[in-house]
């Protein structure tokens, strides 16, 4: 299941998906995931949940996000869920150019049975019809 939070800068994206990340952090059953470009949310989630800060990696542009994610995810084959904030800005493009990583992350949510949670810089009514079925 491949879900996404969206709205306007300063509409509260990172909060919500924290509070999601930590609020499943107990009934899950296997390992917890959070992506992100920055350090400042690290102590705001649960110690279960493993912290990534993709900028630790030089993950730069739309292809190395992509491995980055999958190489994450191969990590482990008990993952079940994976929090990203910020797709686009890690990736360095707009979400209207991100066809390409919608499709790997629906394609590796079905194939792994992962729950992936992701955070978009966009009105609703904004984003492009790929990701709208994400809602």
């Amino acid at each position: 299941m491949v879900k996404i939070i969206c709205g306007t800068k300063g509409s509260g994206k990172t909060k919500k998906i924290i509070d999601e990340a930590n609020a499943s952090a107990a009934g899950a059953k296997g390992h917890l995931m959070f992506i992100t470009d920055t350090k400042r949310y690290m102590y705001d989630l649960k110690r279960e949940i493993r912290f990534i800060d993709a900028t630790d990696y030089n993950v730069a542009g739309e292809e190395a996000l992509c491995g980055f994610i999958k190489g994450a995810i191969a990590g482990g084959y008990d993952n079940e869920y994976v929090y990203i904030d910020g797709l686009a800005r890690i990736a360095g493009k707009e979400l209207k150019d991100m066809a390409q990583t919608f499709y790997m992350i629906d394609k590796v949510s079905e194939m792994r049975g992962l729950n992936i949670v992701l955070t978009c810089s966009c009105a609703q009514e904004e984003l492009p019809d790929f990701v709208k079925k994400y809602l």
